[in-house]
């Protein structure tokens, strides 16, 4: 149901090339703005102030400020396996970047490896995202295509039964695909999410592994409620 959507915006990179400092990509939603110093903008700032105080000792945080229609909802999600130092690094600059990417902007999101920011004049709690979604993939092959897709669905599923039981809504884990090669997974939802959401989320998501990655060495589908992914080496903070 996202096809046409995700044909305009798939990246084809490198996994293992992307700078943990650039923003791996961002959206404005362009369907409203605010005026420049006025009420939403202020709210604006004390929600995005709010987030990175809140969210580096947690790694998540969603509050609303003020009241329609200047009322902004927002929420920050730091990847599971990142330390609080690098958590909130990572939230201020994303808040920074997608204030300069998106100006006026009343509802933008950003992604990094290590942290989401999204927020909206909308209120999202709760509620999967299906508007804001984009793939990445390694440009190299794997000899067994067939194979491999099975066995990092199965990775990826077993992760995903993982994620939505625990409290936050977040696994990582690895299988043996021969003597020499590991694959290793990452999933991860918003904890604003319900648990069943959480699921609902990671099983579309991970539905979409023939479009994102049909026999790739590493792959993520990555969104504004949840994301995966996978690699044939290690990529998580031990």
């Amino acid at each position: 149901m996202h096809s046409l959507r995700l044909a305009s915006l798939t990246l084809a990179l490198l996994l293992h090339c992307v700078a943990s400092a650039d923003p791996l990509f961002h959206f404005c939603s362009g369907s409203a703005n605010y005026t420049s110093n006025g009420t939403y903008e202020k709210n604006l700032n004390q929600l995005t102030d709010y987030l990175s105080s809140k969210v580096p000792p947690t790694g998540f945080g969603f509050d609303s400020v003020g009241e329609a229609p200047d009322r902004v909802n927002g929420l920050a999600l730091c990847r599971g396996d990142v330390s609080t130092e690098d958590c909130k690094s990572c939230v201020i600059g994303a808040n920074s970047e997608i204030r300069q990417r998106c100006p006026n902007d009343k509802e933008a999101i950003i992604w990094y490896d290590n942290c989401l920011l999204k927020y909206s004049n909308l209120d999202f709690s709760g509620k999967i995202d299906y508007k804001y979604r984009f793939y990445m993939w390694n440009t190299q092959n794997v000899s067994d295509p067939a194979s491999f897709n099975q066995k990092t669905e199965e990775l990826l599923s077993r992760l995903a039964e993982q994620a939505y039981r625990g409290a936050m809504l977040f696994a990582t884990g690895e299988q043996q695909l021969d003597e020499a090669v590991t694959l290793y997974g990452l999933v991860q939802c918003t904890r604003d999410l319900p648990s069943a959401g959480c699921k609902r989320c990671l099983d579309d998501a991970i539905s979409e592994l023939p479009s994102c990655c049909d026999g790739k060495r590493g792959g993520r589908v990555v969104g504004g409620s949840c994301n995966f992914r996978y690699e044939l080496y290690p990529f998580v903070n031990t």
